[in-house]
Formats: C-alpha cells, structure tokens, sequence
C-alpha cells in the first residue's frame, strides 16, 4: 500500500499545519452518539457480531477522507496513505487483559467480517499487548469500553506531538426512545483535521449506519 508525500510549501493546509504541528502543538477529541438501532436489528438477525460491523463502519469512512488517513514516515516526511487498515482491542476475561489486534481491510463485509472473528477467536486468550506479529505501518486504532456508556472521552498522548492517525473509541450502547445509540469518541490531530472534517466523518459514519443494506450482506 502507497504512502504518499505531501509538498508541503505547495499544500492548501501549510500555514494550518505549520501553526498546530509547531507552534500550538493540538489535539482534540469529540464525542457524538451514532443511531446503530437498524444494523444492530440487522446483525441479531443474521446471529453475527456488532463489534466486527462496527470496526468495518469506521474503517471505511477512514478510507474515504485523505485527513483520516495522514501520518509522518520514518524520514520525518509527511504524507498519506492510499489505505488504512484497523487495529482493535480485544479483551481477555479471564485475565482482565486487553490486546490490540489487526485485521486486513476488506470492501466486503462478510469477507471481513469472517476475518475479523478468526482473528478475535485466535487472540482473545492473549496476555500481552501486541500478540498478532508483523502490524503493517498502515493502521489505525479502535478502542472498545463496552463497560460504560460516556458522553465524553479523552486520551492524553505524551509523544512529541507529532502522532497524526485517528484514535477512535467506542462506549457501550445507549438504549433510549427506541433507539440504540453508541457513543464514540474521535481524537485527531488539529494540523491535519479541522472539526469540519470531524463532522463531516461522523455525518458519512451515521449514513453508512443508517443504509446497512447497502452492505451488510456483500
């Protein structure tokens, strides 16, 4: 998979990046409610998973926006990939252990979806953090609290600052007016996404929610 270099002296977002990469250094994070009552019906029906669906949603909406997609290479180069792959945490039970874990990205669902739960059921008895070998450099990160709903959620990266892929984690559903509603949480870094494109995300996130059949059963 490409990763692809930005010119930066010639990049609409210069000034923008230049001021929250380097001057003001900022990540935020915002937290809406996602209405997943009809794909989750859908799911029931069908006797699979909400976790790997939900996984799928996210990745694929990351896949349609180039500023989910940013990172910096080991060069300190700037640019972005034709494609990002998820990396998820899963939970050992027994343990009271979590491990992140990932999954090629698939366009189809069931080819997905299949992947997904072999990976799970291969690591869910993990008791170290990273027990899937050879990450590829394109993913990005998934965390799961299916303990507690939340209205607000936000991590406190102490790197250089510099770290630039999306942080997506999800809350344990909210059941209200007949709806089921999953809280999520995106953190991005402000030089390369505008809470324009937040918003724009999580507005593609609820459509692609909203018209499952378009996908479910691909």
């Amino acid at each position: 998979m490409s990763f692809n270099l930005i010119d930066i002296n010639n990049w609409v977002r210069k000034d923008y990046y230049n001021h929250y990469m380097h001057k003001v250094c900022c990540t935020y994070s915002l937290t809406s409610n996602i209405d997943i009552t009809g794909v989750r019906t859908a799911l029931k029906s069908m006797n699979k998973k909400i976790y790997p669906a939900q996984i799928y949603m996210l990745t694929t909406v990351v896949n349609q926006y180039q500023e989910f997609r940013m990172n910096i290479d080991s060069d300190g180069n700037l640019g972005f990939w034709d494609e990002l792959n998820p990396s998820y945490t899963i939970f050992n039970k027994e343990k009271e252990l979590f491990s992140s874990i990932w999954t090629i990205h698939s366009d189809s669902f069931i080819q997905f979806y299949e992947n997904c739960i072999s990976d799970i059921d291969c690591y869910s008895s993990a008791e170290n953090l990273m027990p899937k070998p050879d990450q590829p450099l394109n993913t990005f990160n998934i965390s799961s609290l299916p303990w507690t709903s939340f209205t607000g959620f936000n991590l406190n990266l102490y790197t250089d600052g510099s770290y630039l892929p999306p942080i997506f984690t999800i809350g344990k559903f909210i059941e209200q007016d007949n709806k089921v509603l999953m809280p999520l949480s995106v953190q991005v870094h402000h030089s390369v996404c505008d809470g324009f494109h937040v918003g724009r995300f999580t507005n593609a996130l609820q459509e692609l929610a909203n018209n499952y059949s378009d996908w479910l059963y691909k």
